[in-house]
């Protein structure tokens, strides 16, 4: 286990192993000790989604009654009737969890009990969901698989080390950039936080059915329709496209376009003389909201007959010709050595004097040393 997973294991442990009374939390077993049982019926809660809105932004969980019907159950009854609210995140690891659902952080007086409310209501609903970004989980007592209940956490990056010890109910489908905020907040050293971080609401609702991918439905016939004006720093640069040599790079250059993707993004190589390179998504100005990550893939070549020249727009990779992403590069003089062996997709159209000057600024090494940004894209169509 990596510092990551043993950092995330401590801080789901920290104040638990004291829980007093359970009559203290919100829901408890029954005298006979039975454990929650959702009236609900599988049906009844597919495709519903949580919206958590919280001080720090709104994320969007979508629930699994499928492998957890009564943690989900339960979720949906607190939900409904209110119980999550002006509760609080008690605990984070940075860009690792969030943790919260506690009810008895509505009271700031309780802080040195977060953690311990809210639990021993669920019997364990392990499942096979992986335990990736976005998967939320119930809380646990140490040492005690069927004590969950209120309080679940959210995982920002992958923990293959807690796969099976906790029963994911939901995953993130939106807003995963506030949950890792969330997480990065400040916070001591037991990773509770400095201020708080409130849970306003939780609300239940219908999922929204995900519409088709942009430029998935248009035809190769039609995509010649639209261009690309490329709003640099040193002026726009328009570039029109050649599907009927690359289809799937043109629609996937149009895609991320029009979710906003290249927006922000920095030219962070040049080489006079042969290329201009940008569009890598670590060189944002802000992070990728999930709702747009989720566009981003690599893509299979799709190498053609098209001559490396001034002015051609063609997809960066790594050494594996499947493995373009993003990046993308335009050519500021002939480079036939890149013939065949990169997908070449487009052409600048106009704006060659905007590639020209981004050409001549200081470089360190390929680096540009002032800021080139391709501050948005817009697509036109004729």
């Amino acid at each position: 286990m990596d510092a990551r997973h043993r950092s995330l294991t401590l801080v789901l442990a920290i104040g638990l192993a004291s829980a007093t009374s359970l009559a203290e939390s919100q829901r408890t077993r029954s005298a006979s000790g039975a454990f929650f049982q959702t009236p609900l019926a599988v049906s009844e809660m597919a495709a519903k989604e949580a919206v958590v809105d919280t001080t720090a932004g709104t994320f969007v969980i979508r629930l699994l009654p499928e492998v957890a019907p009564n943690h989900v159950g339960y979720f949906i009854e607190l939900a409904n009737e209110g119980a999550y609210a002006r509760t609080t995140f008690h605990r984070v690891v940075k860009n690792g969890m969030i943790q919260g659902g506690d009810p008895l952080s509505r009271d700031a007086g309780q802080a040195s009990r977060y953690g311990t409310g809210g639990l021993g209501v669920l019997q364990a609903e392990f499942n096979d969901e992986p335990m990736t970004a976005g998967a939320v989980s119930a809380v646990l007592q140490p040492g005690k698989r069927d004590s969950g209940g209120a309080q679940f956490f959210v995982i920002v990056a992958d923990q293959p080390a807690l796969q099976g010890q906790y029963t994911i109910f939901g995953r993130v489908v939106e807003g995963l950039e506030v949950v890792q905020a969330i997480s990065t907040a400040a916070a001591d050293a037991d990773g509770r936080l400095a201020e708080r971080i409130e849970i306003r609401s939780v609300a239940i609702r219908d999922a929204i059915p995900q519409a088709p991918e942009p430029f998935s439905t248009e035809t190769v016939e039609e995509l010649p329709r639209y261009r690309a004006v490329l709003e640099t720093t040193k002026g726009p640069i328009t570039v029109r496209f050649s599907p009927e040599k690359a289809p799937e790079h043109v629609r996937n250059f149009l895609r991320l376009a029009s979710v906003g993707a290249y927006d922000g993004t920095q030219f962070h190589r040049i080489v006079p003389g042969f290329v201009v390179q940008g569009g890598m998504m670590n060189t944002r100005r802000e992070p990728l909201p999930q709702k747009v990550s989720r566009y981003v893939r690599t893509l299979q070549p799709e190498f053609n007959d098209s001559a490396h020249v001034k002015g051609t727009l063609s997809m960066a990779r790594l050494a594996d010709p499947a493995s373009a992403s993003t990046s993308f590069f335009l050519c500021t003089g002939p480079a036939p050595s890149l013939d065949g062996e990169y997908t070449a997709f487009g052409v600048v159209t106009e704006g060659m004097e905007a590639l020209e000057a981004l050409e001549r600024v200081a470089l360190n090494g390929e680096t540009p040393v002032e800021p080139l940004e391709l501050i948005r894209v817009r697509l036109e169509t004729d």
